[in-house]
C-alpha cells in the first residue's frame, strides 16, 4: 500500500507541506510551473533552497504584485468564504482539486465561526485570506493529487508554545482557531518558543490524513523536507531544525494484540468448540486448540485466544465462565499483517469478492471460499476448478 507520512514533530505550515511534498515530485521546476499558470491572482510562487542547521531544505517563496505578503500584516484584504469560493472556481485545476481547497478552506472557516461566534458566512478571514495562503493550499492539493498516495498518515503535531501576533492581537499558541481544528488530533506542546502549527498546517493535515500514529511502519522509498523562514530556538537559545518531513513508501502494518492461553484436559471437544464459538462471535481476533501433554503427561489441550488489548478482560471473563480452566496467562505481542482490501467483482458467474493483501513487498491475492463454493454447487464443478476458472477472467 502505498503511504505518504508527514513527521511533524516541528509542526507543520502550509508552505513547509507544500514544499516538502515539492522535493517527493520526479520534475519539481515544472511542478512550479504548471502552479504559476493555474491563476492565483497576482501570485507567483518560486521554489527555494534554505539551510537550517546546517541542513538543506526546500522553501517556497511567494510574492504578491512582485512583493511578499508578510504574514504579520494587518493590512491583508479580508476575504470571506464567498470570495474565496469566487476565487478558487476560476482555477485552472481539476474538479476534485477545486473540491479539496474549499474543503480546506471551510475547515477553517468553520474554526473561526465557532472562536468568534459568528455564521460561517460572515467570517472574514485575515492572514488566511492573503493569496500566498491560497497558493499554499493549492499547490499541496496538487501534489497530493499527482502522487497518489493509498494511505496518509502523520505523527502527532508539536503546536508550540507561548504567543502569537496576528490580527486580532496577542494570542495564545496554538491560536485558537487552530486549536479548534486540531480537536481530535494528537498534539503535544514544547520548550520550543513559537507558532510551529498555523491554521492553514492543521487544517491541510485534518483533511488530508487518515490516521495519526505514534509510529509509523514502512518501507521508505523517498523523503522531502521542507521548511519556512523563520527560525526556531529551545529554552537553552539552541537553534532546533524547524522542517516537515514528508515519506512515501509501502505501508508495513503492525500493532499490539494480547495473547490469553491455558491448558485443559477435562473437557470434551464439543464443549470446547462451543467456547471458541462464544469467544469468536465476542470479538475475539482468534481462538483455537492445539493438542498438547499437561501435567503427568496427561493429553490435553492448550486454548489460545488473541485479541485487541482493550479486549482481553472481557474475554477472559469469558473463558473461566465457558471452560474449566482456574488459570490464564497473558502476553503482549506484537503483530504485522499485510494491508487488505475486499472488491466485489462481476464475472459471468455472478458477483464475487477478492480479497488483496498489499505489504512487505508482497502482494496476494485471494476469492471468498463461499462465493467460490456457491459457484462450484450451481456449476457441479470442484472449488479448485471455479477458482482457476474466476482468477483466469479477473485477470483478463
Amino acid at each position: 500500500m502505498k503511504t505518504l507520512y508527514f513527521d511533524c514533530t516541528m509542526g507543520a505550515a502550509g508552505d513547509m507541506l507544500m514544499a516538502a511534498l515539492l522535493e517527493l515530485n520526479p520534475e519539481p521546476d515544472a511542478f512550479i510551473s504548471k502552479l504559476n499558470s493555474i491563476g492565483i491572482p497576482h501570485v507567483h510562487i518560486e521554489k527555494v533552497l534554505l539551510t537550517k542547521c546546517g541542513i538543506q531544505a526546500t522553501g517556497i517563496n511567494v510574492t504578491i504584485h512582485g512583493h511578499e505578503e508578510d504574514e504579520h500584516m494587518h493590512d491583508h484584504p479580508h476575504r470571506g468564504m464567498c470570495e474565496i469560493s469566487h476565487i478558487v472556481q476560476g482555477l485552472n485545476v481539476p474538479e476534485k482539486i477545486k473540491k479539496d481547497i474549499l474543503s480546506v478552506y471551510n475547515l477553517i472557516a468553520e474554526a473561526e465561526s465557532t472562536v468568534h461566534g459568528e455564521p460561517v458566512e460572515h467570517i472574514h478571514f485575515h492572514e488566511i485570506g492573503s493569496m500566498d495562503a491560497l497558493a499554499d493550499i493549492a499547490g499541496v492539493c496538487m501534489l497530493i493529487h499527482e502522487l497518489e498516495p493509498d494511505k496518509i498518515c502523520a505523527s502527532p503535531i508539536h503546536v508550540g508554545s507561548g504567543q502569537v501576533k496576528c490580527a486580532h492581537g496577542i494570542l495564545p499558541v496554538p491560536a485558537p482557531a487552530t486549536a479548534h481544528i486540531l480537536k481530535g488530533v494528537p498534539t503535544f506542546g514544547g520548550a520550543v518558543q513559537g507558532e510551529l502549527c498555523t491554521p492553514t498546517g492543521a487544517a491541510l493535515l485534518k483533511y488530508f490524513v487518515h490516521e495519526f500514529v505514534k509510529e509509523n511502519s514502512m518501507t521508505v522509498q523517498s523523503i522531502g523536507c521542507g521548511t519556512g523562514k523563520r527560525h526556531f530556538y529551545n529554552e537553552s537559545g539552541v537553534e532546533v531544525l524547524s522542517v516537515v518531513r514528508a515519506m512515501v513508501g509501502e505501508n508495513t502494518s503492525s500493532d499490539e494484540v494480547t495473547v490469553l492461553s491455558c491448558n485443559i484436559d477435562d473437557m470434551t471437544g464439543e464443549q470446547l468448540g462451543f467456547a471458541c464459538e462464544i469467544l469468536l462471535n465476542s470479538g475475539a481476533l482468534e481462538a483455537y486448540t492445539t493438542s498438547v501433554y499437561t501435567k503427568k503427561n496427561r493429553p490435553g489441550i492448550l486454548l489460545t485466544v488473541i485479541c485487541a488489548n482493550e479486549d482481553k478482560l472481557r474475554l477472559a471473563e469469558l473463558i473461566f465462565k465457558h471452560t474449566s480452566t482456574i488459570g490464564i496467562r497473558e502476553q503482549t505481542v506484537v503483530r504485522y499483517k499485510l494491508e487488505r482490501t475486499v472488491k466485489a467483482v462481476s464475472t459471468e458467474y455472478g458477483q464475487v469478492r477478492v480479497k488483496k493483501s498489499r505489504g512487505f513487498g508482497v502482494t496476494k491475492e485471494k476469492i471468498e471460499y463461499e462465493d467460490l463454493k456457491k459457484i462450484a454447487v450451481e456449476h457441479n464443478i470442484s472449488v479448485s476448478e471455479a477458482n482457476e476458472i474466476i482468477l483466469k477472467e479477473i485477470r483478463g
